[in-house]
């Protein structure tokens, strides 16, 4: 049985906008609110209850948190041990550093792959979402979402300078504030569109990997889901986008 209660209405959307202005001054709010918000829209998808769940890209806590929450048993990995630490959360004990592009696991290991927001961050994120259909089991989900370069906030703290050039905001964030931004362009940061995206979901149907493919505004309104299978449009009014799928037998 899949969740209820999540609804992709304005006021969601409203509501995670006002939050994510927070990371920076509030983070309490702005992951438990994002980390809460997608444990529901998974959840939209597969019941959770005893599901093996991986999110590549991890971070702190918030995750583990709302996931385990809803049943889940819940392993996160990050390449960054910092990562997890950060806002003096403490990693749990299934926590894995390792590399999602090559991930450490076997075939079909989890019942859900889940990523949020960390795509955009990886130099080769295609063969991270490949290496996440592999670790689904036959049948399983896969949730993957990445904030799109050419949306408001593509440029991530550089926004929305991002849109004259990625290194010129990276410089300019660097003059204003006398260090690089940790979201430097080209280095930890990349160009991350919904047209590649689309095409590595087609691509996965094609090599017989997914079904039941959707391409999802990951933030806005279930009335404004259109937007993402219009090329161009989608670039700059999705936000961020969802791969959703499941693993072929």
């Amino acid at each position: 049985m899949t969740s209820p209660e999540f609804r992709a209405t304005l006021g969601r959307s409203w509501r995670l906008l006002g939050d994510f202005r927070h990371e920076q001054d509030d983070p309490d709010r702005f992951y438990g609110s994002l980390a809460q918000d997608s444990a529901a829209q998974v959840s939209s998808y597969a019941d959770l209850t005893g599901a093996r769940l991986l999110d590549v890209g991890g971070g702190p806590g918030y995750f583990a948190d709302a996931f385990a929450a809803r049943g889940a048993t819940y392993v996160p990995l990050d390449a960054d041990a910092g990562e997890l630490a950060l806002h003096g959360r403490e990693p749990g004990p299934r926590t894995v550093i390792g590399d999602g592009t090559s991930l450490p696991f076997a075939d079909g290991a989890f019942d859900v792959t889940y990523s949020s927001n960390v795509a955009e961050h990886v130099r080769h994120p295609w063969a991270m979402a490949d290496e996440m259909v592999r670790v689904t089991s036959p049948g399983g989900l896969l949730f993957l979402s990445y904030t799109l370069w050419y949306g408001p906030w593509g440029g991530h703290e550089t926004s929305p300078w991002h849109f004259l050039g990625g290194g010129r905001a990276a410089e300019r964030y660097a003059r204003t504030h006398g260090h690089r931004p940790k979201n430097d362009f080209d280095v930890s940061l990349f160009r991350t569109t919904a047209g590649r995206g689309a095409a590595w979901a087609r691509s996965a149907e094609r090599r017989g990997l997914l079904r039941e493919v959707r391409l999802v505004p990951r933030y806005l309104p279930v009335w404004a889901g259109f937007v993402a299978s219009v090329p161009g449009l989608r670039e700059v009014a999705c936000w961020n986008l969802a791969i959703v799928g499941r693993r072929r037998p």
